[in-house]
């Protein structure tokens, strides 16, 4: 599919979203949980998503740019296996360089679906797409995908492809992930595919470097999940007490994300309709846990498809085999 800046429309958008109240209980049912946990998907407010633009420029930060290099380099043959006249539904869009490679290379491609949580970022995203493509039917939806979506039936399209880069993938618990699957293959009908970035078990050194920039930015990212609550639960996080920590748990092969209690506090939620407030106190070295970051190997991925209705049509990797991404087709 030819990029151009002929004419084009404004995307009308599709908002499935309710941010306030689920994070609301989210944060109720998160921080009296042991261990205590908020999800990663409210990293992403309008502040969130932009450091995480940032985060993917960090010279340690290595997954972006070499995902992208394995797109840049496999992406004919990956439009070619996806074939002519497909729907493209994306999960967590973000700024959406990736996208516009795949859609670049696509043969006349029916719609793009971008699906993000990050409302503003996505609207942006999705005008820019359809100023590229202006034949393409583009319909942001702004969703918590990580739940059933109810999208438009499938348009004229042949098949419906969806697109998960990032590894995303990784920040679901092992049945999380399964159940995810489960729902993509669902949604995609007879003869879909999905195309997903998932990043490769490493060296501990490798991993905990990215998690822990030099410049700070992950750990601002981190801390910004406790102001977005304040501002949207009216809760009063003292963000000075608390400090970022990012490990690798190698017999879960996965990156642990916490915050870190460094000085005594007692955090309140307020009360909200019939759910009354909540006192929750923190000692120093309590903590909450707000992401899980799952490293795979190709063989577990190749088990994890199965499991879920999927079968591996092509596996592309860089050269230190540091990242992979899959294109998975219904069984």
């Amino acid at each position: 599919m030819s990029a151009t800046t002929a004419t084009w429309r404004t995307p009308r958008m599709l908002e499935l979203y309710a941010p306030v109240g689920s994070l609301y209980d989210d944060v109720r049912r998160g921080l009296t949980a042991q261990p205590r946990l908020l999800p990663p998907k409210y990293f992403y407010d309008d502040r969130g998503a932009l450091l995480f633009e940032r985060i993917m420029e960090l010279e340690e930060y290595y997954p972006t740019r070499t995902e992208l290099g394995i797109l840049q380099r496999h992406v004919a043959e990956m439009a070619a296996l996806i074939g002519p006249h497909a729907r493209i539904i994306e999960f967590g869009s973000g700024s959406g360089a990736k996208t516009r490679i795949l859609l670049e290379h696509l043969e006349q491609p029916t719609s793009y679906l971008p699906i993000d949580i990050a409302r503003s970022q996505l609207l942006a995203f999705a005008g820019s797409v359809a100023r590229l493509f202006p034949t393409l039917d583009v319909l942001p939806v702004w969703a918590d995908y990580t739940a059933p979506v109810a999208l438009p039936p499938r348009d004229d399209a042949r098949r419906t492809v969806t697109f998960f880069p990032g590894s995303t993938i990784g920040n679901f618990e092992p049945a999380e992930a399964e159940a995810f699957l489960r729902r993509v293959w669902q949604l995609s009908g007879p003869g879909g595919q999905l195309l997903m970035g998932a990043d490769l078990h490493k060296d501990q050194a490798v991993l905990e470097r990215a998690y822990n920039d030099a410049a700070g930015v992950t750990a601002a990212f981190n801390l910004n999940v406790l102001a977005r609550i304040n501002r949207e639960c009216g809760t009063n996080f003292d963000l000075a007490r608390f400090r970022h920590l990012a490990f690798y748990d190698q017999e879960r092969q996965r990156i642990e994300m916490r915050l870190v209690c460094t000085r005594a506090c007692t955090v309140v939620i307020p009360g909200r309709g019939l759910a009354r407030a909540l006192r929750i106190e923190f000692t120093v070295g309590d903590y909450i846990t707000t992401e899980y970051s799952h490293k795979y190997t190709p063989a577990g991925m190749a088990r994890l498809a199965e499991r879920t209705g999927w079968r591996v049509e092509q596996v592309w990797t860089d050269e230190q085999c540091w990242f992979g991404v899959w294109l998975l087709a219904r069984t």
